[in-house]
């Protein structure tokens, strides 16, 4: 094992020794069954306190990854090397061409009731891990500063704090902008929708992700748009080149891509994909929206940059929230439009007029106050522990055969079953036991998707969720053919 030197004023060494061991679990050179040292061994061959070499093993243990046996020690308790097959890619069946959006129509996400069903559907963040008292501090305080009470109306482009904060932040991404290069709204769909509306007119098409986050295909419905679908991979992405030569015979006007973390996939486009989909798309002048929702709750130690980093002629129109990583109820969002900012503004004066002006102002003081930073912090952390946990799970209960994403961020995981499942029967069976997943089926335009199935993690792992997983494997037997 390698050497870690300790340091007085190391106050997460703990942290880095337990990444070394889950690094070696993930290249296989610890395997589930293999014996730990035990605590005051692991201590001496660092030169590190018992404290700091029990803290690294609960760590380990609280993500799942080792057990600790009475009067035995700590085991290796699960490998992501278990999932050695992504899910495959799937092109659209159809030749490329322009897609009518009102086929997508066809695919209706049931609602479930509130209170008894487990929502294994939902990718958002859970009360347990929203700060609750910060915010409400932050709501607090805004009104209090407000001569009015924030009972008047908001700038036109959106308030000025919360502006200076999402352009400071921006520096995580590779963003240089001041906050005259942003505009507030409620809520990233709505940016979507602002940004569409500037660059296309009804019948136009639009490229999206497939599989992508069934919310799209309604907007593009709503606004008459048509779309070509590009497929994309788990560890890579969008298929850049499939793109490229679907250019060839489809006028294409605007594309919509989710480059970190794509719903429901979870793939992150490497740095070079995202600098080469940039060149050709300003090359041809096409207009990208980039939906950076997820981008703040990335697993590795920093943040992934977006395609807007690499954006130098103002082609890129990143759209964001904090719908997915703090207040979902806020409706606090914000686009960066580039070169088509007046065009947004335009359109948000003749939509909306004005964002919300208490939710914006308190946002914009939990930034100031730093809380933001602490709360992602603990909120990546905890994701990452619940989607290991879900995928030992997955592999506990569900067929041999199953294949998972391996998301480094984000929420959600992406299951395929056996080719014989039919998704949305599954979901049918599975709602009769109060259990709500998303079948794969709503996430595209046509049926290839028919055998997988979305599970977001966002709720911790439990014994509920661990039994909704047995039943889940239970169906999915009994429904192979």
């Amino acid at each position: 094992m390698e050497m870690i030197i300790a340091t007085p004023d190391d106050d997460f060494l703990y942290e880095k020794i337990a990444a070394r061991f889950e690094n070696q679990v993930k290249k296989g050179l610890l395997k589930p069954g293999d014996k730990l040292l035990s605590v005051r061994a692991l201590s001496r061959e660092q030169g590190i306190s018992i404290s700091t070499a029990y803290k690294a093993y609960v760590e380990l243990e609280n993500m799942g990854m080792i057990e600790a046996r009475p009067k035995s020690g700590y085991y290796v308790k699960f490998s992501p090397a278990r999932f050695s097959n992504s899910p495959d890619i799937k092109p659209p069946l159809k030749n490329t061409g322009q897609v009518s959006v009102t086929e997508m129509i066809a695919m209706v996400y049931q609602n479930m009731p509130e209170e008894s069903v487990l929502k294994l559907s939902r990718a958002a963040p859970p009360l347990n891990l929203i700060p609750l008292a910060k915010l409400n501090r932050s709501m607090i305080e805004a009104i209090r500063k407000s001569p009015s009470g924030n009972s008047n109306y908001e700038t036109l482009q959106g308030n000025i704090a919360l502006r200076k904060q999402i352009a400071k932040n921006a520096f995580n991404w590779g963003g240089n902008i001041t906050e005259e290069d942003v505009v507030t709204t409620q809520g990233c769909m709505e940016a979507l929708i602002f940004c569409l509306r500037a660059v296309t007119e009804p019948g136009d098409t639009v490229a999206i992700e497939s599989p992508t986050y069934f919310g799209i295909f309604n907007v593009m419905l709503s606004l008459n748009l048509k779309v070509l679908e590009i497929p994309v991979a788990p560890e890579i992405g969008l298929d850049i080149e499939y793109l490229e030569q679907a250019m060839k015979s489809v006028a294409i006007k605007a594309c919509l891509f989710v480059t970190n973390f794509s719903n429901p996939v979870g793939s992150c486009m490497p740095d070079e994909r995202k600098r080469q989909l940039v060149k050709l798309l300003a090359k041809k002048e096409i207009p990208l929206i980039e939906d950076d929702i997820y981008g703040e709750i990335y697993f590795g130690k920093i943040r992934p940059h977006t395609c807007k980093s690499f954006d130098t002629d103002g082609w890129v129109m990143l759209c964001s929230s904090v719908s997915k990583s703090l207040a979902p109820g806020y409706r606090v969002g914000w686009c960066i439009p580039g070169r088509f900012k007046e065009q947004v503004v335009n359109i948000k004066m003749m939509h909306t007029i004005s964002s919300a002006t208490p939710t914006q102002a308190a946002i914009a003081l939990f930034f100031e106050a730093g809380r933001y930073d602490l709360h992602m912090r603990n909120l990546r952390r905890a994701l990452y522990t619940q989607c290991l946990r879900y995928m030992q799970g997955i592999a506990g209960h569900f067929p041999p055969d199953t294949k998972i994403s391996r998301p480094q961020g984000g929420y959600a995981l992406w299951i395929e079953l056996d080719k014989s499942i039919n998704a949305f029967e599954l979901y049918q069976a599975a709602m009769k036991h109060n259990i709500s997943i998303a079948p794969g089926q709503i996430f595209s335009t046509d049926a290839r998707f028919s055998n997988f199935i979305r599970i977001s993690f966002g709720m911790p792992y439990d014994d509920v969720v661990d039994n909704s997983f047995k039943v889940l494997g239970q169906l999915v037997s009994e429904l192979t053919g």
